[in-house]
């Protein structure tokens, strides 16, 4: 409709506006609403998308050499929760005092550790050793 018509609708002081939706569609699009709403629902959708844009960061999962069997199981399932919903995931294993001389144990423990996670995986890197450990970047392998 015409603009003129489309003004004509709008009656002072019963809340209602009108507010251009789409200006760069041919003809341009408008709509006949509460201003106020209308920004709650813009504020609401650039909310929800910078909150779907944030989560998709980088993971961290920290085990240990004298982790048991069953932290170890804990850890892997988190861990593959990280992996299916598409995260990459740092795994970080602490390493304290003299644990840090025994470095085969610890790779034979961080081995032991990668059997147990389910979700199809790569390894991004080699294991590095420094500060209080050693860390092993994966990500999940994309699905065809």
């Amino acid at each position: 409709m015409p603009r003129e018509q489309a003004l004509a609708l709008v009656v002072p002081g019963e809340g209602l506006d009108l507010i251009e939706i789409s200006a760069t569609a041919k003809p341009p699009v408008a709509r006949l609403m509460s201003f106020d709403k209308f920004r709650y629902m813009q504020e609401k959708a650039n909310k929800k998308a910078r909150l779907a844009q944030r989560t998709a960061g980088l993971k961290q999962i920290q085990i240990s050499v004298r982790a048991a069997q069953n932290d170890f199981l804990i850890k892997a399932r988190q861990l593959d929760k990280f992996l299916e919903a598409g995260h990459p995931v740092d795994i970080v294993m602490r390493l304290r005092g003299r644990e840090k001389g025994n470095k085969e144990r610890a790779f034979q423990k961080l081995d032991e550790f990668l059997k147990m996670i389910t979700v199809e995986y790569k390894k991004l890197g080699e294991p590095k050793f420094g500060g209080r450990g050693m860390m092993m970047p994966i990500a999940a392998v994309p699905k065809k």
